[in-house]
């Protein structure tokens, strides 16, 4: 008989303990993590978590999308790329090493086939977008059904092509798994014979002449993502089929203001936020989102994309009222529940947090 050790599985309660880096491409390495007492861990293909990171200026939080899949549950890894300016994947990549741990929170996000079950996928991601993908398929790989997925994947060069081996492998020993790679420019003196130049609507017309069957996930760059969305639609594709995620707002200091759209939404006077476990009460305008007001009283608030999307800085709300406009991040349930999104949450008058 299992005794609740054995049964039990990973929750954010308990840190990550970091067992390998390894190199994927330049500038991209995959972390695996493991929980310090073995508990399996529980999530969704394409979801992310979200890692406090101890930079030496003061702890920041950054969101990852989960590469590895749910049917592998033992471990957990995140494929990380370090962009020009990035400050936490450039901390992650130079700093930490197998034995550190890490806190983390999560799993969360929307972004998952299992919400979407379908008989044919179009995944469509551009350079480390290609993350939630790489979960997804690697889970239908791993129940051994038949598939079919036309996988799309965007980059520099070839060699920036994240888990291209890895991928083409699993092609050779699961049927349906169709691969397209499209890089901008072709490697010094190593031929290049597939698709090259911008993503575009003869590319997939020509990749997935059946697109319009197909559930569609896209991942990648705001622009790209914008660019992809606006060919389906142009080309007739039911949008209701199309779901896209990202994290590639900037990891600036401050998250930007959030325009709500409703300029009857907050009143003129001031607002007053009462972060409950901290013990601050900090007085901030009605344009002020939470998150801001909470950063300008030293309130530390886990935050991702500062979009509403990913979820990252959902607070719970004791008492009084906010102004709320998110896109995607946050569910009905977990509102019914008193949850709010700090970065595009307006506070009206008097608004206390369990912060």
């Amino acid at each position: 008989m299992l005794d609740a050790r054995q049964t039990a599985k990973w929750t954010d309660d308990e840190p990550l303990e970091c067992v390998s880096i390894l190199p994927e491409s330049p500038n991209v390495v995959t972390v695996c993590f493991q929980a310090p007492s073995g508990r399996p861990f529980e999530f969704l293909a394409g979801q992310f978590l979200t890692l406090e990171l101890p930079l030496p200026g003061g702890t920041i939080h950054r969101t990852y999308t989960i590469s590895s899949s749910p049917t592998r549950p033992k471990s957990l890894t995140i494929t990380i790329k370090a962009q020009p300016g990035s400050i936490g994947t450039r901390w992650i990549i130079d700093n930490l090493r197998p034995g550190m741990q890490l806190k983390a929170r999560g799993p969360a996000g929307r972004f998952t086939s299992t919400h979407f079950p379908a008989r044919k996928y179009l995944f469509i991601s551009a350079g480390s977008g290609i993350t939630p993908m790489m979960s997804m398929t690697t889970e239908i790989y791993d129940l051994g059904r038949h598939c079919d997925i036309v996988f799309v994947n965007c980059a520099q060069r070839p060699s920036e092509i994240i888990f291209k081996r890895r991928l083409e492998h699993m092609a050779t020993r699961i049927e349906g798994l169709d691969l397209k790679w499209v890089v901008q420019q072709a490697d010094i003196y190593q031929p290049w014979t597939g698709y090259k130049g911008r993503f575009n609507q003869l590319m997939l017309g020509l990749m997935a002449p059946d697109y319009l069957e197909r559930e569609v996930f896209c991942c990648g760059p705001a622009g790209f993502m914008q660019s992809v969305s606006e060919a389906l639609a142009g080309l007739g594709f039911d949008m209701a089929h199309y779901h896209q995620e990202s994290f590639g707002a900037p990891e600036a200091a401050d998250p930007p203001p959030v325009e709500t759209g409703d300029a009857e939404a907050t009143p003129a006077e001031g607002a007053q936020l009462v972060f409950q476990d901290s013990g601050i009460t900090h007085t901030c305008t009605p344009t002020d989102t939470v998150l801001q007001a909470a950063r300008a009283a030293g309130v530390a608030i886990p935050y991702g994309c500062s979009m509403g999307v990913c979820g990252s800085c959902r607070i719970r709300k004791l008492s009084g009222e906010v102004h709320m406009v998110h896109n995607g991040g946050i569910s009905d349930d977990e509102v019914e529940e008193g949850y709010i999104l700090a970065c595009c949450s307006h506070p009206r008058g008097l608004v206390t947090l369990e912060a």
